[in-house]
């Protein structure tokens, strides 16, 4: 078989496949076309040196926003992931059903990164999130827009993976489960998963998990006190672990202000690893304390989740979430995206969105990009 490229010698780590070892990977026509050792290279295939670089599925973001200029909270994707290593930005609810025609043509068809949707049920998603504006898009029940939402999500199935819902005082004041309710009709309606995010009470971490449903999201799921989802003792509230039986899924979401270094060592100390972790990176965190996903994962892995766990987390796990499996793997055949990582050995200083410092012994670096079968990074 004829290979466009060929990155050679790697350590490959593809939790799909249960695959850590030296191997080649090599792409084609913008599919993974090779996949194991000493794979042949014909006279116009580009074939990249990785020996001792560490190459993984493209790494899926599965929460950011990234409606830049049509958000005051949207970041460039393009930038944001040729540099983070991310080859899939999953943007959750910057747009609603009101606003969405213009994320598509202005962004997401633009964009070389690839760009899918959660859409969010209030009219204009998140419209008021900046340092000095801060307005809960799910305070008022006129924003909610059920049947626009409907509308939208079937005219673009391609890039709508699902329907996004914000609920918490600061985003639905005292609105409680009800916002909640009505992005699980639409998401009902349209049988798509639902992703929610909760802050501080009302409504609290047990209400909302108990509406969700199999393949549901809850983001911030390791977030502070209050609404943490451990107890003062530290142990894992037994609602988590209900939800996870019934096939709910758990997001980190780190962002600006949902993301702990003690709630999280607690989660991990109880055995409660998330199922995904997510950067969720926009203007306000970008430069701190999030900063990107690489950095997210940084800190699991240093919290003391394994390096396959955190890969797993940001590849195939996400794809799980999405219900598109040929995202995050390396088989034959899958979409021809990888992450070129490394990770390095020192003193660094990770930050948590309540201002926790904590020096970490390791650190992931993203190294080089395949998108699309072909090298997308800068050098």
């Amino acid at each position: 078989m004829h290979h466009d490229l060929i990155l050679k010698g790697a350590r490959v780590i593809d939790p799909s496949q249960n695959h850590d070892g030296v191997c080649d990977v090599a792409f084609a026509e913008g599919r993974v076309s090779g996949f194991g050792r000493d794979l042949p290279a014909g006279p116009a295939t580009q074939v990249r040196d990785m020996a001792g670089a560490i190459v993984t599925p493209g790494l899926i973001d599965l929460h950011t926003h990234v409606y830049w200029g049509g958000t005051s909270i949207g970041i460039d994707a393009d930038e944001f992931c040729r540099t983070s290593g991310v080859t899939t930005s999953v943007d959750t609810g910057s747009a609603g059903p009101g606003n969405f025609a213009g994320f598509r043509k202005h962004v997401i068809d633009r964009s070389e990164a690839r760009i899918l949707a959660y859409l969010h049920v209030s009219f204009a998603g998140i419209f008021a999130f900046s340092k000095t504006i801060m307005v809960g898009e799910s305070r008022d029940p006129q924003l909610m827009a059920p049947r626009e939402a409907v509308e939208v999500a079937e005219a673009n199935r391609d890039v709508i993976v699902g329907i996004k819902v914000r609920v918490g005082r600061n985003s639905s004041g005292d609105q409680g489960t009800a916002p909640l309710n009505i992005a699980l009709q639409v998401a009902e309606e349209t049988g798509l998963p639902l992703m929610a995010h909760i802050d501080e009470p009302p409504p609290s971490y047990e209400e909302v998990l108990a509406m969700l449903r199999p393949g549901d999201v809850l983001t911030h799921a390791f977030r502070p006190f209050p609404n943490s989802p451990v107890t003062a003792q530290g142990a894992v509230k037994p609602a988590l672990r209900d939800a996870r039986a019934r096939g709910v899924l758990f997001d980190i979401g780190h962002g600006k202000g949902s993301f702990a270094f003690k709630t999280a060592r607690a989660m991990l100390a109880g055995g409660f690893l998330p199922d995904t972790i997510s950067s969720d990176v926009h203007q306000l965190c970008i430069d701190g304390p999030a900063f990107d996903q690489v950095t997210t994962m940084s800190k699991m892995l240093c919290l003391g989740m394994s390096l396959h766990d955190v890969i797993a987390a940001s590849t195939v796990n996400a794809a799980v979430a999405l219900k598109r499996m040929e995202y995050g793997t390396l088989k034959v055949g899958a979409l021809g995206d990888a992450t070129v990582l490394s990770v390095r050995d020192g003193a660094f200083d990770y930050v948590d969105t309540r201002g926790e410092h904590m020096t970490g012994a390791q650190r992931i670096f993203s190294e080089g990009v395949v998108l699309r079968g072909r090298w997308w990074h800068p050098s």
